[in-house]
This record gives C-alpha cells, structure tokens and sequence, in this order.
C-alpha cells in the first residue's frame, strides 16, 4: 500500500468474488487505497486478536466509524451532504423504527443505495453467518454480540436523491414506505445478513413488478379468472377423451 496509507483497510466474507464486489469498499478502490481480503473462516476469529500490525492499525470496511483520508474539500462536501439529506434519514428511521439503531450519511458507498454496517465491538455480518452455522453455539452469546445495525445511505445514487424529494414532498407516502422496506431488505443482502423476513421481501418484489407491468388488482383478478376458464375446458376435453376410450 501507499506510504500515505494511514492504517490497513481489511473486508471479511465468503469469497472473494463477495468482498471484491462490495459496496464497503467502493470509495476506498476509487481512491486507490489499499483493502485486504480476509475469505478465510480462520479470519473472523484472527482480527479480534490482532488489532495492529507493523505501526498499522487495523481498520474494517463493514462496520461503523471508517475514517477514510479525505482533504478538506470532501471533507466540506461531506458535512454539506448530512445536512441535506437530514430530513430523509429521519424519515428512513421511523419507517424502520428498530430494525436499525440510526441512519446517516455514508461517505463509503458511491454507487449502492445504502449499506448496512454493525457496531466496532459487535460481531461483522461474515461472523454472524459463521456462528449461526455453529451447532453447539450458545444462543445467549449470540444475542449478546450481535449489535445494532446502522444504515449509512450513499447520497450520489440517483435512488436515495428521488427518495428525498418524495420524503420531503410527504414522509407518510405508502410509496415511499413500500421503497424503504425494500431498500432495507436490499441491504441485508448486499451487506451479507439474511432476510428478516423472506415472504415480506418476496411480496414487495412482486408489487413492483406489478408496477413495472402496470398491473393492478383488478387485473390480476382477470388473469386468475381467464386461468380457472382455462382449466375448466381443459378437464372438459380430457373427459371427452375419457369417453371416447
């Protein structure tokens, strides 16, 4: 890495095709900072030993308080940004209530919506997977270090800039609402958690494909009667078969 490299950039996960493809990790490659690939299950478990190594502390991607080298003019872009999308990160938390432990502003993600990050003393979402497979794990410690997600939302992606004008326009548009809980469940997925709840995510996806086909409810009612129409000459012509053998 570089001599100005203040500290190591590390992300933890499953593959490498997973870690490379990251959100976290969006504005450290495009600020040729360099990030280490831990995939190795052995890993979760060495950097809770290892917090430094050669005068370099080590620093993760996917949890909260990521100090990136930024000069004084992104620094100023940063602090602009918090203040304009205020009102939408008020708006996303009490849609969510608590599912999340805040919403800010993510100066990590460029191209993603959001990401969700835990807190730097709880377990990283790759640890939360690995002690989930573990059949003997102790379920008290479980709910002991899994903390609180936070979702940072990336203010450059065109998603969360529309977000904040429909918020602003009406913070209680079921629209809005439906896209939130979306963008969430996204998240989970994206930042390496599982569904909450994968029937709710499933029937979000389906209304907004409904949308996408500007499908609605009476429609749908249409296709299921033309399909009951359907299946009812069907048995009519294999009856009909039935007799003449």
């Amino acid at each position: 890495m570089k001599e100005s490299q203040t500290g190591i950039y590390y992300i933890t996960g499953e593959s490498k095709t997973i870690v490379e493809n990251s959100p976290f990790i969006e504005r450290l490659k495009r600020k040729n900072l360099e990030v280490l690939y831990m995939v190795e299950p052995i890993d979760e478990y060495a950097v809770q030993a290892i917090k430094e190594y050669d005068g370099k502390k080590l620093i993760s991607c996917t949890k909260e308080g990521l100090e990136i080298e930024d000069d004084e003019e992104e620094k100023k872009k940063f602090e602009e940004d918090k203040a304009k999308f205020e009102n939408l990160c008020t708006v996303i938390k009490d849609i969510l209530g608590d599912r999340v432990e805040k919403v800010m502003v993510s100066n990590r993600v460029i191209d993603a919506p959001c990401v969700l990050v835990t807190g730097q003393y709880g377990w990283s979402a790759n640890m939360e997977r690995l002690m989930k497979a573990q059949a003997l794990r102790d379920t008290s410690m479980s709910s002991y270090m899994q903390s609180k997600k936070s979702l940072e939302i990336g203010v450059s992606n065109v998603i969360i800039k529309s977000l904040r004008e429909k918020a602003d326009a009406d913070k209680n548009d079921k629209v809005l609402k439906d896209l939130v809980n979306l963008l969430y469940d996204t998240a989970l997925l994206t930042s390496s958690f599982t569904l909450d709840n994968p029937m709710n995510f499933s029937q979000r996806i389906n209304r907004m494909i409904k949308m996408g086909l500007s499908l609605d409810e009476d429609d749908e009612e249409v296709v299921e009667e033309a399909s009951a129409e359907d299946t009812a000459v069907a048995g009519a012509d294999d009856g009909g078969m039935e007799d003449v053998d």
